[in-house]
């Protein structure tokens, strides 16, 4: 049966309340019901210019980086990324700025008859996720925006942002994540990441290795242009300042060379910028349409994309960090050795069963004095203190404090002055670290 709705004012409350319900839908790849239910909504999609943008890690800040860089050049710019940290309303962006609440309320309102019927005519259910990305193609076709910046949700080729046909396919990187569902070698994750290129659409990379070659051998398949960063993007690191939270470096571009000062730290994150550089000029060339360098300098100068090594100054420092699998945990142990070489450090960890928990607390481990294990406010945390039996294989400090705002009091009491207190894992626990410590999305 189709999830219910009580009928009401078309609050915000209720109506996410049944957009939750959906997860009772599972996790169910594949187009058929997106096609479906967008076909009944009058196909919202054929009517944007968008950029779509998959990957293991990094999606979501070049995501963030691409919708900054359209919005400074003065673009009406739509932005679908999940999950979302505070609200759900942040998953639905425009220039910046969330859906509001009663707008996402009538729009679920409305998706809700056409779910019934696709029920009752012996259609599968969408799930929660295929009617987000719905409603985020139908709120950005209405509201006339000029690009969408469209981030996959999980791998690629059947997941339910490929219904659309992009101008640009972005794939980021790829590593081993999600093999219940991808694969369970690099190789077989890259032919389902590489299944969001389309026929002669441009695809920029920054994937290395065997992935890079299985994205090479679809885009030849495909008659696309494919862009490699670091080899047709580079970049050279100017500075970098620890206090202020930036970066300074050169990014070599297709058509420019731009001075960037970036707001993200982290080396990944000079890769994600070099990778939203090279689609937003992949996507303005030969477009007749005029992208100025100094847009593409500012709008990663004011990017804004929390919790991925988010400081939040203070005595002991608190840095937050989204590595919620094991490439993001090598990116972090990389900064963190890079950022605070020397000095003690004190993890709040809370991870989702289905991911390395292992190989994760192999990486970060080692740079700790003591570990919080904690849980994130999700289904698939599973048993949580599954991560405490790992973590005393190198440590001896190891507490386990399932509330995470106790965690965090816990983590920052033991912490001396002159440490770090860094607070990992699920973003889904992020989100609830940074209620907790008071922080805002903006």
């Amino acid at each position: 049966m189709a999830a219910q709705l009580e009928k009401t004012d078309n609050s915000y409350d209720q109506a996410i309340d049944y957009l939750k319900s959906l997860t009772k839908f599972g996790m169910n790849l594949g187009l058929t019901r997106i096609e479906e239910l967008l076909r009944r909504l009058g196909n919202p999609h054929g009517h944007l210019a968008i950029i779509h943008i998959g990957g293991t890690n990094g999606k979501g800040s070049t995501t963030a980086m691409i919708a900054s860089i359209l919005k400074t050049a003065g673009y009406k710019t739509g932005m679908f990324s999940s999950p979302h940290l505070h609200s759900y309303t942040e998953r639905f962006l425009i220039n910046g700025e969330p859906i509001a609440e009663r707008a996402l309320a009538k729009l679920i309102e409305r998706a809700k008859p056409h779910l019934e019927n696709m029920v009752a005519e012996g259609f599968e259910h969408p799930t929660e996720f295929e009617v987000s990305t719905a409603l985020a193609l139908l709120y950005f076709a209405e509201e006339k925006t000029d690009y969408v910046v469209l981030e996959v949700g999980l791998g690629g080729a059947i997941d339910s942002t490929n219904v659309v046909t992009p101008l640009i396919s972005v794939i980021t990187n790829i590593s081993l994540d999600h093999m219940d569902y991808l694969g369970n070698t690099v190789e077989e994750i890259a032919q389902v990441k590489a299944g969001i290129i389309k026929p002669g659409v441009p695809v920029v990379t920054a994937a290395k290795g065997t992935a890079l070659q299985i994205i090479r051998e679809t885009a030849v398949t495909k008659g696309s242009r494919l862009i490699e960063v670091t080899r047709d993007v580079t970049w050279s690191v100017l500075d970098k300042d620890v206090k202020t939270g930036c970066q300074q470096f050169v990014i070599d571009g297709l058509q420019n060379k731009y001075h960037v000062s970036l707001p993200l730290l982290g080396k990944h994150q000079q890769s994600n910028a070099a990778t939203a550089v090279a689609a937003v000029e992949m996507l303005f060339h030969g477009s007749g349409h005029h992208l100025p360098a100094a847009a593409i300098v500012e709008g990663l100068r004011i990017v804004h994309w929390p919790g991925r090594l988010e400081w939040v100054e203070g005595s002991p420092l608190v840095v937050i960090d989204g590595a919620h699998n094991y490439a993001g945990a090598k990116a972090l142990k990389q900064a963190l050795s890079e950022y605070f070489t020397g000095r003690g450090m004190i993890f709040v960890l809370g991870m989702l069963a289905d991911k390395e928990r292992a190989k994760v607390v192999a990486e970060l481990a080692p740079l700790g004095r003591a570990v919080v294990v904690t849980r994130s406010n999700n289904p698939r945390a599973g048993d949580w203190t599954e991560l405490a039996t790992y973590l005393r294989e190198y440590l001896s400090d190891v507490q386990c404090i399932e509330n995470v705002g106790e965690a965090i009091e816990a983590a920052v009491a033991m912490a001396r002055p002159d440490e770090v207190v860094c607070i990992t894992g699920s973003l889904y626990m992020i989100a609830e670290a940074r209620q907790a410590l008071g922080l805002s999305l903006r």
